[in-house]
């Protein structure tokens, strides 16, 4: 049987619920994060914030530059996880195949449900007025055969829209598709697809998976498989946690190796806490620290561990601050759990134990 994948995702969703609670700022340019003295980031930004070229992940100073109008509030948690249950009460109306992503997007897989004559774009359509109706805000949709198109047709008619790709119009669909939307594929493996002169799925396609693998290695076998629409992982309505870390943006950078050293004890201390507090703790299969230096780059290091204590964590650090040994900005700990690694298995090899600084 074809599956039904329903992907919603609400449009601009903290700072959704901001204008919603605040109707004087509706119309406004609207970024929900950090301050920009203390070297804030911006979570989200509403469509006005947009236009300015406010994106998320953004620095908040440098999107003040951008926007000077730009209003900054501080994320408000309980109020965002208070709408999230509700949003995810409506899709478990539909289906128990229910595989939140955040506190805002989900896979719904309706495959076999009766409800709205078994449509799933009724479905998807009717999921999105109720969350207007009940929660205040709009979300867009994407339905497809499979999660990896879904997601992309979530994304095709936003805000406050939804699209959808039909089993017998998939192929058409991707073969035009930029390489730069495929799951996996970031910056830099897109950059290097463009080198080697691969630019959509159809040029990706002249490519033998042989040829795929050995340049790629296992995460050739992906590229393979998603450049024809091809995706057969399930939704999970348990899906297991894949990891665990603790990151601070520091007001000053960090001058060198010594100063690091010193900023990573308390960042371990706050780590362990937050590990500890799992019941069960999943198994480790890695652990990592992450840097960000003052150029904007970053790295990462990785080791194999089975637990956190076992963990040389300054060697580590020393090993991705080498790599660059300028000034750090940003540092992250962490640790990978074991059911990640399976799914690694699919992503690029070596990515992070092989990373040279890359810029964001």
């Amino acid at each position: 049987m074809t599956r039904k994948i329903i992907h919603c995702d609400c449009d601009c969703f903290y700072a959704a619920i901001e204008m919603r609670d605040d109707p004087a700022l509706v119309g406004r340019p609207v970024a929900v994060g950090g301050r920009a003295e203390t070297r804030g980031v911006v979570a989200t930004c509403n469509y006005e914030a947009r236009a300015f070229g406010v994106r998320s992940a953004m620095p908040t100073g440098r999107a003040l530059r951008m926007c000077p109008e730009l209003v900054v509030l501080p994320p408000d948690f309980e109020r965002y996880r208070a709408a999230s249950r509700q949003i995810l009460a409506i899709y478990r109306d539909y289906t128990d195949k229910v595989e939140p992503l955040s506190l805002d997007e989900a896979y719904l897989d309706v495959s076999g449900v009766d409800r709205c004559r078994g449509s799933a774009t009724l479905m998807a359509e009717e999921i999105r007025t109720r969350i207007f109706a009940e929660v205040g805000i709009t979300a867009s949709a994407g339905i497809a055969p499979n999660k990896f198109l879904a997601k992309i047709a979530s994304d095709w008619r936003k805000p406050n829209g939804q699209f959808v790709i039909r089993p017998e119009e998939v192929d058409a669909f991707v073969v035009d598709l930029p390489v730069k939307k495929l799951f996996g594929v970031g910056q830099v493996t897109a950059a290097r697809l463009e080198r080697l002169g691969v630019l959509t799925c159809g040029d990706l396609r002249e490519w033998a998976l042989a040829d795929l693998i050995a340049k790629f290695g296992s995460f050739g076998r992906s590229l393979h498989r998603l450049c024809r629409g091809i995706d057969e992982r399930s939704v999970l309505p348990d899906r297991p946690r894949k990891s665990l870390s603790v990151e601070t943006t520091y007001v000053t950078d960090l001058p060198d190796l010594a100063a690091c050293v010193a900023a990573v004890a308390p960042l371990l201390a706050d780590f362990q806490r937050r590990f500890d507090r799992l019941d069960p703790a999943p198994a480790v299969h890695k652990a990592f620290v992450k840097i960000r230096f003052n150029d904007f780059t970053r790295t990462t290091a990785e080791c194999v561990a089975t637990t956190p204590d076992a963990v040389d964590w300054p060697a580590l650090l020393a090993t991705a601050h080498a790599r660059q040994a300028r000034p750090v900005r940003l540092l992250g700990v962490g640790v990978r759990f074991v059911e990640e690694a399976g799914e690694a298995r699919g992503a690029q090899p070596g990515l992070f134990d092989e990373d040279a600084a890359s810029p964001d």
